[in-house]
């Protein structure tokens, strides 16, 4: 594997995340093509994950999409192959402490202070007031960053 432009890729995560993809498709689609993957089947297979998955608020969508990028490095796709899947699970601890210690938190309500369990399943609006009011675009930049670094290690 090369090593990823993270700036680029993380500028082209938060232009995904302003032309209305959620955090989740944001952060995995501007890697997607690093791993040979259509950016259309990209953001289809991780839709669910937005909003913390589904909007329910918990795991915040960005870092799922982080923790999915790591995936791909880091396949554990072999169900006998435990070191596999302990490099896979050590990547995932390490990306949400990292997240952690930069904003606090990797569950969405947390992140945005809503006192909710859970939204209501229908997105708001991308508008100009949504953008001030949410720093979702910086946790996609973040977790962005995040990501290319794990990809850049030991490259």
């Amino acid at each position: 594997m090369e090593r990823t432009e993270i700036e680029q890729r993380s500028e082209q995560a938060v232009a995904y995340f302003k032309q209305g993809y959620n955090c989740a498709q944001s952060v995995y689609m501007a890697y997607a093509d690093v791993f040979g993957m259509d950016k259309d089947l990209a953001a289809r297979i991780i839709a669910p994950l937005g909003g913390g998955m589904g909007r329910l608020r918990e795991v915040c969508g960005a870092v799922s999409g982080m923790f999915l990028v790591a995936g791909l490095k880091h396949p554990a796709d072999n169900p006998a192959d435990h070191e596999a899947k302990t490099r896979n699970y050590a990547a995932v601890q390490r990306l949400a402490e990292k997240f952690r210690q930069q904003n606090g938190s990797i569950v969405c309500r947390e992140l945005l202070g809503l006192a909710v369990r859970k939204d209501d399943p229908t997105p708001e609006p991308r508008t100009d007031a949504y953008y001030k009011r949410r720093p979702c675009a910086e946790y996609v930049r973040i977790a962005a960053t995040l990501a290319g670094e794990e990809l850049n290690e030991n490259v």
